[in-house]
């Protein structure tokens, strides 16, 4: 392929702003934030998972710590009627007396169980409600970080994209005169060589593939016309010769 020495060197600026494109479309893809973000988020899905759990733990055992209280106190109400009752003497029968005494002790011990039973639950309770407290408290610690991480990639994304307008913008005029055949080659070359597709010779050495050139190589080079389209040997790239090439 032949093509005129200044549209070779026009390629060279069009692979300059290709390549900080390709640079800059990394940045953007490797920020640490991203990689942080994805982590913190997952975090918070199981801290919320976690946090959810434990609040059916709390509503459970409030319920069940009502119904304990409830039970209590109506055994209590009982008690001081039928207390009331014998106090009053409404009770004359010594069996019926003797049954309500009874019935007295087994209440006392009824609430003596009940009341165990509340206070275990107001400790299971408490636990559970220190460890809801303590997951809503990482949630909120959580949130605070993604929220300043998703502010620092923000502002580092819109740095990128900004410079990522600029080099596009420069792009089209350094397209303008390129001969078709010469950029159908540069296109097929920088997406099966990783992005670069031409590289200036600089003192004997691709700027490609950063091989030097063997003695054969300088000279097939000499010999080439200034309009030659030169591929090395070695990676294939268009070889761009500049006043740096000591050839």
């Amino acid at each position: 392929m032949k093509s005129d020495p200044t549209h070779q060197l026009a390629l060279l600026d069009l692979q300059a702003l290709d390549s900080r494109a390709d640079q800059l479309r990394h940045q953007r893809r490797s920020l640490p934030e991203l990689a942080e973000i994805a982590a913190l988020e997952k975090s918070r899905g199981e801290l919320v998972d976690q946090a959810r759990d434990a609040k059916i733990v709390v509503d459970d055992l409030t319920v069940e710590q009502e119904k304990i209280d409830a039970d209590v106190e109506q055994v209590k109400v009982r008690r001081t009627r039928d207390q009331s009752r014998m106090d009053a003497g409404q009770i004359t029968n010594p069996k019926d007396l003797q049954r309500m005494q009874e019935e007295m002790v087994s209440l006392e011990r009824r609430i003596s169980h009940l009341e165990d039973d509340e206070l275990e639950v107001m400790e299971r309770l408490e636990a559970a409600q220190g460890m809801l407290s303590a997951l809503n408290d990482q949630v909120s610690q959580t949130e605070q970080q993604l929220e300043g991480l998703v502010a620092t990639r923000d502002q580092k994304l819109g740095d990128l994209d900004g410079q990522l307008v600029d080099v596009e913008a420069q792009r089209g005029p350094s397209l303008e005169g390129l001969p078709e055949p010469l950029l159908a080659l540069y296109d097929k070359l920088r997406a099966s060589k990783g992005g670069i597709a031409a590289a200036a010779v600089r003192q004997r050495r691709c700027g490609g593939c950063q091989l030097g050139l063997d003695a054969a190589e300088v000279e097939r080079i000499r010999a080439a016309a200034d309009d030659d389209v030169l591929r090395c040997e070695e990676c294939s790239r268009i070889m761009v010769r500049t006043a740096e090439s000591g050839l």
